[in-house]
This record gives structure tokens, C-alpha cells and sequence, in this order.
């Protein structure tokens, strides 16, 4: 009775799971932000400069602008918008879902400095002199559009027009916008067409109103935009634009569907594996996974998290590699069913066993995404945001929730006597009278000696990276505006472009340039770019004349030089600081020979993508160094895991006394770990050739180069990693004629150099 009452357990609880994620998982979707790449909109850099002589930009100024435009912003409609001060003088304002991308730039950087002035330049009124809000678009009894104005105090404005009066015949009063000092002669400006110049009545009486209408060549929405302006206040500062990306609304919601799609053939295709591969806890997997999907989806909405595309790329990768949790593990129970105990005392030794290399794993994936996340842009540090809420969740899913819905199963005693359940043959198990240890099973790799060969596998790989230096030096990367400063503009058709055709256009529109790449399944996406960082009013010209063209915004790319030095300067930061993080992880984890073996093999496959890129000439962007940086954090997970296992061998012996005791421990310990490294980087291998090949080409950079480092981190794990920690052991061995293991360091609490 409670054999079957465990199992109705399981199905009862996968139905009221099941049932919750049907129903709300719609309403979660509808609820969760999307970022200005999935939706359309744009993201600007501003650099905070004084507006006047003498002005200080400190916390107080950035402050004060922050909330200057956020009240622009509040103007424009826009619900959900993200403004951050960075530094100390940098603020980031993100728009997601704009639909007039020109007047939101304008809005948001217009000084707006009204002023009533005589004739004489002397400042009769301000902008502080408006009742807030007191500005709308209206209509002059011409019927022409006009703004009308609400004064604080009608007396002022009556004392006002009392002294214009005063200075007849020049008994004009002068209405001007964003007046800058050191102009030339104000009284020459007042009767030209100026971009400050709004108008010049005449005062022919006093006035005693607090209603004021300004009148001009508007058109009703040049009017409505500067009642807009005047309602939003002045900024107390000067911006300038050094760092703009303006997204198409087309492109967002193309880049969104086609990712999506390409995830969910990536995570079929792990699911079918998992089935295929390891039987019922395989399916276990698929169902915890999908709940780990769930469960991150509802951590975004609860945190209110902003979904990008690498964020939705992260997702995506982290299914892949959710699911390691799931190998390791299983893989531990099938080697004890096969030294022949039972399914449930398998199970447990399983997961036991398991936890170490599971937990360190995360962890140092955990150390790179941390690292993503403070040293990367807006788009990289949603890529990062993925990732951690991605690895958190992923470790809590399928290390508890899926050993407790496979303990249902296993403690019922349903599978009792059947190995097969769990893709084991009855003929590949042992007999407890035979005494085998999981330790001693035989492999299908037996035949490999991987120590022997470890001076060949040295100098190829060192071949590999003189090759690659050369590479580098004579071909150099093919570097993308993020690193060299331009702009880069990308343009959607209908219809197939072709190079000729774009730069055409953009010749008629006034801008020239002869770098354009054609790229897209049906060529229909064409790839400009510029060496100079365009204006706020060169970009909206560009995306004006290019939607008359095409019928479709472009994606606009603009980084200034500054900027683009500090992104270089900040990659190679993240990437030292995470090698460094990891050499001590590791080396707190097992052991300093360890860390430094493990780091060393990790920047080897890490520098193997730079030669790579420059040969295909793919270029490089910021999400590129996110990918290097994933490959860094993740790729470890296979050596972390050898190193395991050798610990574990290690445990076996009181003292290593000679050389070949060394090669032993190591090529059994990659023997028996090599299936499963296999299997963990080709279930994110899956979700990366998803990505790549039928994903948004914007990512298509960073999943090439994630892919090449998952390939070649394995490689060098096993070749590079292992091998210099013997030829660590051998140096030491020499000077000490034995080395102590990690048995004896248990049993007499010694400092061992192992």
C-alpha cells in the first residue's frame, strides 16, 4: 500500500503542477518586461557637463537630472522606463516600446530654458515662473497651433508688461528657448529664425493675466512637443550623447520570434536525449527541467527583471546546462548499480557522490556570471542576470526537486530489480561477492592512454597558440563599433537588398560609406557601417529616410571613442579577475596545482576563439566577450569534475611514490569521467547550434564563439588541465621521493602536498 501510495503521490503532484503552470504561465509571459531589443526603443549614454561657468557635476547635479528626465520621460508615456547614474558623470536612460523614437531623443536632451526678455536681453521671466503642467498645445485665433502658458502670478506678468511699456519705441517682448551664453548680439538674433528664437510681441497695454500664448510657424506637433518640453522643466545640466542603440520595433519582435523558436528545437532535442540516453530519469529530468523554465520565468516577474535577447539566449543555455546536474548524478547511480547493489542503495550512494562536483561546478559558473554582470553593458548584464537566476535555480530543481520525484519511484521499490529503468544492461553488473568499487568498473575508453602522449598534446597546443598569436598580429580581430567607436546601422527590407542597393540610399540620405555586409536567410537585412558616432540628429535623419525607403526603422548603433576604450578595457578586466577568482576557487577546493592547471587550460581554450574569429573574419561585439567569459565559467565544470574524480582515486592510496602511480590516477580518473563530460557539453552544445543556426543573426557572434570554446574547453580539460598537474606531481615527486594523498591528509590532519 505504501509502494503505490508513493507513486500516486508523484502523479498527483506532477497533474497539481502541472495544472498551476498551465494556468498562469500565460499570464507570467504577458507580464514579464521586454527590453527595447525585443520590443523596439532605445538606450542612450549621456556624459553630464556643466551648463555654466563654475558649475560642479556632483551626486547632487546627477540626481537632479535624473529626475529632470524622468519627468520627460513621464511626458512621453512611456510605463516602464530605466534610468541609471553611473559613475560620476554617466546616466543611462532606457526606452522600451517608444513609437516616435525623434521626439522621445528630443524630449529627453532639449535644455528647454524658456524666457521672457526685453528688448534690451535682460530676463524678464523664466521657466520657474510656469504653473507646473500649465503649458498645452492650443490654437491662435488665426487658428494656426500655438502654445498657451499658465503663469504662477498674474501680478508679475502685469509688472512685466508695464515696464516693456516703459521702454517704447523697442516695447517688444522676446520669448526665447535654450538661450545659450556668448552669442552673438541678442537684439540682432530676435528678428532672425533661430533654433532659439520662439517669437516677439509687441506689448501694446498691461496685462493682467496669468494666461500667456505663444505663437509661430508651428506645426501642431512641434507645438505639442514644446508644451511637452516646458512641462517636463529645464535641465540643470548639458548632455551629450557618447553611447546611442536605437531598435526597429521589426527587428525586436523578429529577433524575439526566431530565438524563442531555435530555443525550443535546442531544448527538444535535450529532453529527447535525456529520454533516449538515461530511460526513466531521463524522464524525471525533462520534467523537472520544465519546471526549472517555470520557476525562472516567475523569478522574472517577481523581480520585475527586464527580458533581453542574450537574456533570452541565457535561458535558453541554461537548460543546457541545468541538466549537468542531472548527468553527474545519474551517472554516479548507474556505476553503483553496476558494482551491484540495489536501486535504492545506488540511488543514495548517487547522490551522495554527486553533490561535490555538482555544487563546484555552479559555483564557478556562479564566479563568471557575477563577474558578467558588474563589469558588462545593459545587454550584457541582462545576459548575466539570466545566467544567475538561471544557475540558482537550475541547482535547486534538478539537485532536490528531481531526487525527490526519482525517491518516490525508487523508495516505492516499483523498479526494484530493474537496472534497465535506468539504462543499465543486467550482463554489465557484478555480483556483490566480486567486491568491485565503482572505482575499478572498466570503461569503454580503457584502451586510451591519456598520459603517455602528454608532451605531443604540449606542443600542439603551444603550436596552436604561436599559430594564433600570428593570426592575430598579421589578420588582427575584425573589431565592431563597441571596441572601435562609429556607428553601426542595420536595415530591414521586404525584400531582398543587396550591397549596391543599400549604399544607394544611403548616399541619397547622405551618408556614405563602403562598408556594408548583406546577411539574413533571404538577404533581406543589410549591415552598414560608419567610423564616425552620429548625432542625435544624424540618427533620426538616417532612420527617417531609411523608413521611407524600406518601410522599416533601422537598428542604430552609435559609440563614441571614449566609450568604446572603456568596454575593451573593461573586458580584459572581467576576464582577468575572473581567472583569478577561479585559480583560488579551485585551489581552496582541492588544491593549488589544481587551480593553476585548471586556469592555464582555460585561457588556452579562451584565446583559441580570438584566432578563430579573426580567420572567419565574424565581427566582434560586446556579447562576444560575454560568450568568452561563459566559456570561462563554464568550461571548468569538466575539469572540476576530473579533478573529482581523481581526488576521489587519490583517496584510495596513503602515498603516491612514483611516477607511474601519477599517470594511473590521472588516466583512470579521465577514463571514468570522459562519457559524461561528453554528455554535459553536448546538451549545451544542443541549445548553442539552435541558437547559431536558426537564432537572431544578432547573437549569432555569441553563440559561434561559445560553441568553439565548449569544443575545445573539453579538449582542453583532458589534454592540457590533467597532464600539467602530473607534470606538477612529477617535479615535486623528485624533490620529495613521495607525495602524501588526500587519505593520509584525512587520517592524521596533515598539510599534504597533494
Amino acid at each position: 500500500m505504501v509502494k503505490r501510495n508513493r507513486i500516486v503521490a508523484f502523479f498527483l503532484i506532477i497533474l497539481v503542477v502541472g495544472g498551476i503552470i498551465g494556468a498562469t504561465s500565460k499570464n507570467i509571459l504577458n507580464n514579464i518586461k521586454l527590453g527595447l531589443d525585443l520590443q523596439g526603443g532605445f538606450e542612450i549614454l549621456y556624459k553630464v557637463e556643466p551648463a555654466k561657468k563654475g558649475q560642479k557635476i556632483d551626486k547632487t547635479a546627477l540626481a537632479s537630472t535624473a529626475e529632470a528626465l524622468d519627468k520627460r520621460i513621464n511626458v512621453l508615456g512611456v510605463s516602464e522606463p530605466n534610468i541609471q547614474v553611473e559613475g560620476t558623470d554617466r546616466i543611462r536612460v532606457q526606452l522600451a516600446g517608444v513609437t516616435d523614437q525623434a521626439q522621445a531623443r528630443e524630449i529627453l536632451s532639449t535644455e528647454a530654458n524658456l524666457s521672457f526678455r526685453d528688448f534690451n536681453d535682460e530676463v524678464m521671466l523664466d521657466g520657474t515662473d510656469l504653473v507646473e503642467g500649465g503649458a498645452k498645445q492650443s490654437f491662435d485665433e488665426n487658428n494656426n497651433p500655438s502654445v498657451s502658458l499658465k503663469l504662477k502670478s498674474a501680478d508679475k506678468f502685469r509688472k512685466v508688461t508695464e515696464d516693456i511699456l516703459n521702454k517704447a519705441p523697442n516695447n517688444v517682448l522676446v520669448i526665447w528657448l535654450d538661450f545659450e551664453e556668448g552669442k552673438d548680439s541678442f537684439k540682432e538674433e530676435v528678428t532672425k529664425e533661430t533654433p532659439g528664437f520662439l517669437s516677439a510681441p509687441s506689448v501694446s497695454k498691461v496685462l493682467n493675466t496669468n494666461s500667456v500664448q505663444i505663437t509661430g510657424k508651428f506645426t501642431p506637433e512641434e507645438a505639442t512637443t514644446l508644451a511637452n518640453l516646458l512641462n517636463a522643466g529645464a535641465l540643470p545640466v548639458k548632455l551629450t550623447e557618447i553611447y546611442s542603440t536605437s531598435v526597429g520595433a521589426k527587428f525586436g519582435e523578429q529577433a524575439m520570434d526566431k530565438t524563442i523558436f531555435a530555443g525550443l528545437v535546442g531544448i527538444f532535442a535535450i529532453f529527447a536525449f535525456m529520454i533516449g540516453y538515461y530511460r526513466f530519469p531521463g524522464f524525471i529530468a525533462t520534467i523537472t527541467l520544465t519546471f526549472y523554465m517555470f520557476l525562472t520565468l516567475l523569478i522574472f516577474d517577481w523581480l520585475n527583471v527586464v527580458l533581453t535577447l542574450p537574456g533570452i539566449a541565457a535561458l535558453i543555455l541554461g537548460v543546457g546546462m541545468a541538466v549537468d546536474a542531472n548527468i553527474i548524478t545519474y551517472e554516479r547511480i548507474k556505476e553503483e548499480i553496476k558494482v551491484g547493489k540495489s536501486i535504492k542503495a545506488a540511488f543514495k550512494a548517487g547522490n551522495e557522490n554527486s553533490l561535490s562536483a555538482i555544487t563546484d561546478a555552479n559555483l564557478t559558473t556562479l564566479l563568471a556570471a557575477a563577474v558578467l554582470f558588474f563589469y558588462g553593458t545593459s545587454s550584457v548584464k541582462g545576459f548575466a542576470t539570466s545566467l544567475i537566476i538561471g544557475i540558482l535555480g537550475s541547482f535547486f530543481t534538478n539537485v532536490y526537486v528531481s531526487r525527490w520525484l526519482l525517491g518516490l519511484w525508487v523508495n516505492s521499490g516499483f523498479m526494484k530489480n530493474k537496472p534497465g529503468w535506468f539504462g543499465v544492461k543486467r550482463e554489465q553488473i557484478y555480483s556483490l561477492s566480486d567486491n568491485m568499487d565503482t572505482l575499478d568498473l572498466p570503461t569503454k575508453f580503457d584502451r586510451f592512454d591519456f598520459v603517455k602522449n602528454r608532451r605531443a598534446f604540449f606542443t600542439a597546443s603551444a603550436a596552436i597558440v604561436a599559430v594564433g598569436i600570428i593570426i592575430l598580429l598579421v589578420l588582427r580581430m575584425n573589431l565592431g563599433i563597441d571596441f572601435t567607436s562609429g556607428t553601426r546601422v542595420e536595415i530591414l527590407s521586404n525584400a531582398p537588398l543587396t550591397a549596391e542597393k543599400v549604399s544607394s540610399e544611403l548616399k541619397k540620405a547622405g551618408f556614405e560609406t563602403d562598408d556594408i555586409v548583406i546577411s539574413g536567410e533571404k538577404k533581406n537585412i543589410g549591415v552598414a557601417r560608419f567610423k564616425d558616432d552620429f548625432s542625435k540628429e544624424e540618427v533620426t535623419k538616417l532612420k527617417a529616410e531609411m523608413h521611407k525607403t524600406f518601410g522599416e526603422d533601422p537598428t542604430v548603433n552609435s559609440v563614441s571613442p571614449t566609450v568604446g576604450k572603456e568596454l575593451a578595457k573593461n573586458a580584459m578586466k572581467a576576464l582577468l579577475i575572473a581567472s583569478l577568482g577561479l585559480i583560488v576557487f579551485v585551489a581552496f577546493r582541492f588544491e593549488l596545482p589544481m587551480g593553476v592547471s585548471a586556469i592555464i587550460a582555460l585561457l588556452f581554450a579562451a584565446f583559441f576563439i580570438f584566432p578563430f574569429f579573426s580567420v572567419i573574419r565574424w565581427e566582434v561585439d560586446i556579447t562576444f566577450i560575454a560568450a568568452v567569459l561563459t566559456v570561462v565559467g563554464y568550461a571548468i565544470n569538466d575539469t572540476i569534475v576530473t579533478f573529482d574524480r581523481m581526488r576521489e582515486n587519490m583517496q584510495k592510496r596513503r602515498r603516491l611514490k612514483t611516477s607511474q602511480e601519477i599517470a594511473d590516477v590521472v588516466n583512470t580518473s579521465i577514463r571514468q569521467t570522459l562519457g559524461r563530460s561528453v554528455n554535459t557539453v553536448m546538451t549545451v552544445a544542443f541549445t548553442v547550434v539552435a541558437l547559431l543556426l536558426l537564432g537572431s543573426e544578432s547573437i549569432q557572434s555569441f553563440s559561434l564563439a561559445l560553441l568553439v570554446g565548449l569544443i575545445v574547453g573539453t579538449y582542453s580539460s583532458i589534454f592540457i588541465a590533467a597532464q600539467i598537474w602530473v607534470e606538477w606531481k612529477n617535479k615535486e615527486l623528485k624533490k620529495k621521493g613521495v607525495l602524501i594523498t588526500y587519505k593520509e591528509k584525512k587520517r592524521y590532519n596533515d598539510q599534504p602536498q597533494v
